[in-house]
């Protein structure tokens, strides 16, 4: 029984760093791939919940990637998309305001604050970028998330291309990196807030994350 613990133990750490290592190198290629072209107008940085009480490192990961693709010149202008889900603040708004507060100009940053799922972070953000004149439009989210939309983004986006983070270019693990700016979130707060979960069953839950709450003919 011990021989089997510590084999199930060595398999999974074997598959944790391993996940890890490939999800680097993905990110690494499509990055590389994305500074040998023209810079993107703009790219969606799907929403993360906003919490009051601190940031996570999922938070964190996205703002501080789509600050490094704007200091990078890989995009002009970042949409953040999301609409009040698992808290009361609007994520796009949310998450507009904190990448602002560490300089992006907020004359290129945009909140689209409809998307209650990630496949509607990509189709509605990709819409809200199409009405303000953007041509080239990419998504910039973690690269578990990204490969989860790659359908989605070929068959609904027209074929969007994605800049997934590269953790190691910003670390958000790093105590240092966590400590995001302190924002007055009213601008994002919805009164008489109820939860998603509280509003959707699971499988209507699981519907909309298959992107089947969106009217593709509007």
């Amino acid at each position: 029984m011990m021989h089997q613990k510590f084999f199930f133990l060595a398999t999974l750490v074997i598959g944790l760093v391993t996940s890890s290592c490939t999800s680097t190198r993905f990110s690494e290629k499509k990055f590389q791939e994305a500074k040998r072209v023209e810079p993107y107008d703009v790219v969606i940085v799907p929403g993360v919940p906003y919490m009051d009480k601190g940031f996570g490192a999922v938070f964190a990961a996205r703002i501080l990637w789509a600050k490094y693709l704007m200091d990078s010149g890989i995009t002009k202008n970042v949409i953040f998309s999301g609409a009040a889900v698992a808290t009361p603040y609007i994520e796009g708004i949310a998450m507009k305001v904190i990448a602002d507060s560490l300089g992006t100009d907020p004359d290129h940053t945009f909140a689209e604050t409809r998307a209650e799922h990630s496949t509607e972070n990509a189709y509605y953000g990709m819409k809200m970028a199409q009405k303000m004149g953007f041509k080239r439009i990419a998504l910039a989210s973690d690269p578990f998330q990204t490969k989860s939309l790659r359908k989605m983004l070929k068959k609904r986006c027209n074929n969007m291309p994605y800049v997934p983070v590269v953790f190691v270019r910003i670390d958000p693990t790093k105590k240092r990196e966590l400590f995001l700016p302190s924002i007055d979130p009213k601008d994002a707060f919805v009164p008489n807030f109820v939860p998603l979960a509280d509003r959707e069953g699971f499988f209507e839950r699981l519907r909309g994350t298959y992107g089947k709450h969106i009217n593709f003919n509007e």
